[in-house]
């Protein structure tokens, strides 16, 4: 087993899936943008994106099955073989042509309500950003599913947080170990990994025990209240912040939009 080589599959694939991710979410940025979000836009919204969108989720579905089962390869020895994983376009069980509809329905919802069109476009923008990064994300969850489902000798998996700033519910999840039959639910959002975990015996439950501490009392701090099932707060709207080491995590809430890292103390 090697480290080092370990540690340069998790870089590429981290940097080709972010990527893949941004560019993605600009594209579908950019021509929501242009229409006049009547019905006729929808359509032609629809027509335009689904191609760039299904080929993303199938960019990330091979990304996926070449990182895994290269990392297995590495973990446990033999090739390096792909699993050849197929994404199912229908991913949702909700034709895409519908979901992707969506944010003009959130638009003229809002415009019902009397909101002004650039607070109608703004939660549209918002829910497209979600639903189209909900979307890769299911696809690498679908791949993961079907690249560990075949390779017998791998028994349990972890999650792998990307970035210094992610949900306390993500960090909480990291720091445990899952069998691959139970591969990991998602909240519209996440863009965390999946590592398969080395050989050997049953690591147990928890497997970074200090992060999970020092994320339940950053949660505490904040709120005056944890939860160790991560309800009540709810964790999904906690952002923890693991860049700062050396002081522990540092907590903000969540904005309804989106907490960058301007937002965060400290910044």
């Amino acid at each position: 087993m090697s480290e080092a080589v370990q540690a340069a599959l998790d870089a590429r694939y981290t940097s080709v899936t972010i990527a893949l991710r941004q560019r993605l979410l600009a594209l579908v940025a950019s021509v929501f943008a242009t229409g006049s979000f009547r019905d006729a836009d929808a359509d032609a919204f629809v027509e335009q994106i689904l191609p760039a969108v299904l080929g993303a989720q199938t960019q990330m579905g091979a990304l996926t099955d070449a990182y895994l089962s290269a990392m297995v390869a590495d973990m446990y020895g033999g090739a390096a073989a792909a699993a050849g994983v197929a994404i199912p376009e229908n991913i949702r069980g909700v034709p895409p042509a519908e979901v992707y509809r969506r944010p003009f329905v959130t638009v003229w919802t809002a415009l019902s309500q009397d909101k002004p069109l650039s607070e109608a476009v703004r939660q549209g923008q918002a829910r497209l950003a979600s639903i189209a990064g909900t979307d890769l994300q299911l696809a690498r969850t679908e791949a993961t599913r079907q690249v560990l489902g075949a390779k017998s000798s791998v028994r349990f998996y972890r999650r792998v947080l990307r970035g210094s700033y992610n949900c306390a519910m993500c960090v909480i999840a990291s720091t445990q170990r899952y069998r691959k039959e139970r591969l990991m639910p998602i909240h519209p959002g996440c863009d965390c990994g999946t590592r398969p975990l080395p050989p050997g015996r049953d690591p147990g439950q928890v497997i970074e025990p200090d992060l999970l501490e020092a994320a339940h009392a950053a949660v505490a701090k904040g709120t005056g209240q944890a939860d160790r099932g991560g309800r009540l707060p709810d964790y999904r709207d906690i952002i923890i912040d693991r860049q700062h080491g050396e002081v522990g995590p540092l907590m903000a809430l969540r904005r309804h939009d989106f907490t960058a890292p301007k937002d965060l103390p400290g910044q």
